[in-house]
């Protein structure tokens, strides 16, 4: 029978973990919307609950995991509205029975409206001072988001199952369509810096005027653009004034390269191979094919190889322009 490291993750380990940091939990216990890693929210006696996190075996070592903590209490030492693990005798990584783990406060709130012209414009602000931080030193132990990184992902994805008994060209078009993205990413030469990773709406919480950025798991060095180009509208009207809010924003604090605006297809390109490979890797932890039971079929690779075909005819259009 095979088994994931995941399966030992017991209610009984998860409350072990938590108390053995010095606190007494209630004994409740929920689990939150996570795939790659696991994320419970835990009742504390006498206090606000918690968020635990379980990071995921052998995906990011203890100095990666420290690198992502430290990143973000220096953001939380700006003042920026970033949820940053809390420190117990000055640590905020910890181990028990083979899994690392951190704690961070519970943040409420709710996806922001991503065509509010005064909240895109405070996001940009927000992104502009992130990227201020985030240029003054380079990450040594996290990975860099970058051509080789999906390549290395595309090797790996192109000996999983249900891929190779699929009657389609998917690796022909993902070889292609990396090859045009690195290209044209070379072309730009962008600066690469430490960046939130995956700035989408989904890892932004809104309450009461309050925006809360969670979820640095994916910081990597990347160009400014990543931190911007998830939280566009595919329609090109909508883009060009998000963008511009964005911009604007950021621009109060940092200049923004604008000739990046040329790698938004790029970068989309290398996250469209990259998810593929992504659900491939995990495709041991029973977690995946329960959620994402279409990524075995046939159907899914035909279709997903169609896509990459049109990203290839997207690397063509004309960069977008601002107001």
């Amino acid at each position: 029978m095979n088994t994931h490291p995941y399966d030992r993750l017991t209610p009984e380990l998860i409350l072990d973990a938590v108390e053995a940091q010095g606190l007494l939990s209630d004994g409740r216990l929920l689990a939150l919307n996570s795939y790659e890693n696991r994320v419970y929210q835990v009742g504390i006696e006498d206090q606000a609950p918690l968020i635990a996190k379980f990071y995921r075996p052998e995906r990011w070592s203890p100095a990666a995991i420290a690198e992502e903590h430290a990143f973000a209490h220096a953001l939380a030492q700006h003042e920026l509205p970033i949820v940053a693990p809390l420190l117990f005798k000055q640590r905020s990584v910890f181990e028990h029975q083979g899994f690392h783990f951190a704690l961070y406060p519970r943040r409420g709130g709710h996806g922001p409206d991503a065509e509010n012209p005064d909240l895109l414009y405070r996001l940009g602000q927000l992104l502009g001072r992130i990227h201020n931080l985030g240029a003054t030193e380079h990450f040594v132990h996290r990975e860099r988001w970058d051509v080789a990184l999906v390549q290395q992902a595309l090797d790996e994805l192109a000996t999983f199952p249900a891929l190779l008994e699929a009657p389609c060209d998917y690796l022909s078009q993902a070889q292609a369509l990396l090859d045009e993205a690195g290209a044209r990413i070379a072309a730009v030469n962008p600066t690469y810096l430490r960046v939130h990773g995956d700035c989408h709406i989904g890892n932004l919480l809104y309450r009461d005027e309050q925006l809360w950025l969670v979820d640095l798991d994916d910081t990597r060095m990347a160009p400014a653009i990543q931190d911007i180009w998830l939280l566009l509208s595919p329609e090109e009207d909508s883009q060009r004034r998000q963008l511009t809010e964005l911009i604007d924003g950021y621009e109060e604090f940092r200049d923004f390269p604008r000739a990046e605006l040329a790698l938004i297809e790029p970068l989309r390109a290398l996250r469209l191979v990259h998810y593929d490979a992504w659900l491939a890797k995990r495709w041991a932890d029973p977690a995946f094919p329960r959620a994402f039971p279409w990524f075995a079929g046939s159907g899914y690779w035909q279709a997903q190889a169609r896509r990459l075909q049109e990203q290839r005819v997207a690397l063509t259009r004309a960069t977008v322009t601002l107001y």
